[in-house]
């Protein structure tokens, strides 16, 4: 890890077509509102997508899950690993006219850490302290060395403006619903809760060939659901869908004129995870019956049509080769093995219904989510073989979501958008104070993998104890991961031209790069 440097110039990303004269505007549905203006607390897709476009990563995203430069130009560590430090642009400004400098990053970073804010604080337990050392360096002091310390932040903190926002202490209580000052490629104009959000292009944003975004206005226009949304594409009152599609909306967008399906690697997956604070989900015997009463094949094959594969069951999802451990297996689809499991633990069918007596769960899914409804129900379906019944219960997405956070819930359904690196991740989701551990996991033996993970120092020593970490969660059915799949998203390919593709749903189309690069097509 000693004197790790990284660098790349970022004006290869921009485009060289000229910014088009006529005001331009391209709407983008989306099927929730905006929850939270300020980017720090945001946990929403819409919440990412609007704020992403005012308040910038440090780094972005490739295919495989690893960090290229953007605002930070070069990184790395001491020799020790005990101190970090990254370098940025010097050519860019707040929306207002102050200069965007290292300042900006160390009062971002020391309020997500003192706050506790969002997925970052949670990311980046070796953090003591930062200063910054010029207007373009910033110098950490980590009390351990952590090789995931400045791709996690580079990826997962915005940066805010520290002339604009309150003093440490109140950052997270801002609700920043008005007066944006931004350093992205839009400002954020009009809001109509419910109907649209209206951002408008920026006059200085360097990142892309010209300083500015080739289209004058973003448009997030909400509907109710992803059916609207394709009617509206092919009706042309629509310029690209945001959420990703359900495969069978994406089927029959497929060869419609003046419509492309796009499609972005995930770098996440689709799970089940059991409330580890609710009987008899805290009984390792029931998440395991549970877990062999799942038909994973047909979850695939049906309500994915095959655009999805399979982790073995495990949290380490294929797609990162160096990581995921080969000899997992998938739980196998066997109801009668389910059955036995139940018997075991003493479990009966004193009225001989079908279904085991005092073993009925609720299973709760965003409604809005095409394809894990499809699949929650060929869960329901699967389990009742088992004799196990499951109820389903479908809410709207922010209901949704705090539900999950307040862990009221038997089995909660969802998917996690980006997992790229195990040793960060596996903190913030099965540690016992895990920013998303929604599960309420509180295993020592887990804990003592994931603390060994996070402060080696070379990737060969973080693989061992990542492995054995994720071998466990599998035998405890921690959680349940039942794929991971190809996104697809739609556009009307007769009008644009130029999107980025990112990985994951929440890159996708519509990251800033892409939404700075897109222009209309002459």
């Amino acid at each position: 890890m000693g004197g790790v440097v990284m660098a790349m110039g970022v004006a290869s990303l921009a485009s060289s077509n000229t910014y088009a004269q006529d005001k331009t505007r391209l709407v983008i549905g989306t099927t929730a509102d905006v929850v939270n203006f300020n980017p720090l607390v945001g946990n929403s897709r819409s919440d990412t997508w609007v704020t992403n476009l005012m308040y910038p990563r440090l780094m972005q995203m490739t295919a495989a899950g690893s960090k290229d430069p953007y605002v930070a130009t070069k990184w790395g560590y001491s020799e020790d690993g005990l101190t970090a430090w990254l370098e940025i642009r010097d050519d860019m400004t707040w929306n207002d006219g102050t200069p965007f400098t290292a300042d900006d990053i160390v009062f971002t970073i020391t309020a997500v850490t003192t706050e506790k804010i969002g997925v970052t604080a949670g990311l980046i337990p070796a953090f003591v302290s930062a200063k910054a050392v010029s207007p373009t360096r910033v110098e950490f002091t980590l009390s351990r060395p952590d090789s995931t310390f400045l791709t996690n932040i580079g990826f997962w903190m915005p940066i805010v403006p520290k002339h604009a926002f309150p003093e440490v202490g109140s950052v997270a209580a801002f609700a920043n619903d008005k007066d944006w000052v931004g350093v992205g490629p839009f400002l954020l104009k009009t809001v109509e809760p419910g109907q649209r959000y209206v951002l408008e292009a920026v006059d200085n944003y360097p990142i892309v060939e010209g300083g500015r975004a080739k289209v004058d206005e973003i448009e997030f226009r909400v509907f109710p659901d992803v059916n609207a949304e394709a009617l509206a594409l092919r009706a042309g009152d629509l310029d690209l869908i945001a959420n990703a599609l359900p495969a069978p909306i994406a089927q029959t967008l497929k060869g419609q004129p003046g419509i492309t399906v796009a499609q972005a690697p995930s770098l996440g997956w689709s799970h089940v995870l059991y409330n580890m604070k609710r009987a008899p989900l805290d009984n390792v015997a029931v998440r395991k019956a549970l877990a062999h009463s799942v038909d994973y094949e047909a979850i695939r094959a049906i309500a994915m049509q095959g655009l999805a594969n399979s982790t073995n069951s495990s949290v380490i999802s294929p797609v990162l080769s160096y990581w995921a451990d080969p000899s997992l297996k998938e739980y196998t689809y066997d109801p009668e093995l389910a059955k036995s499991l139940l018997t075991e633990a003493g479990y009966t069918d004193a009225n001989g219904d079908g279904f085991f007596d005092n073993l009925e769960l609720s299973l709760l899914y965003e409604q809005s989510a095409a394809d894990i409804a499809n699949w929650a129900q060929i869960m329901k379906d699967s389990s009742a073989k088992s004799g196990i019944k499951i109820n389903l219960v479908g809410l709207e997405r922010n209901t949704y979501l705090a539900r999950g956070r307040e862990k009221d819930f038997d089995i909660y359904a969802g998917n996690w958008a980006v997992m790229e690196e195990p040793a960060a991740y596996l903190g913030l989701a099965y540690r016992t104070d895990g920013f998303i551990n929604y599960a309420s996991i509180s295993d020592p033996e887990l804990e003592k993998l994931i603390d060994q993970a996070q402060s080696a120092t070379t990737p060969e020593a973080v693989k061992v104890p990542v492995q054995a970490a994720a071998k466990l969660i599998q035998d405890q059915v921690y959680d349940n991961v039942l794929y991971y799949q190809t996104f697809q998203f739609a556009y009307n390919s007769d009008k644009w031209d130029g999107f980025v593709v990112q990985p994951s749903d929440l890159l996708s189309l519509v990251n800033p790069l892409s939404l700075a690069s897109v222009k209309p097509k002459d």
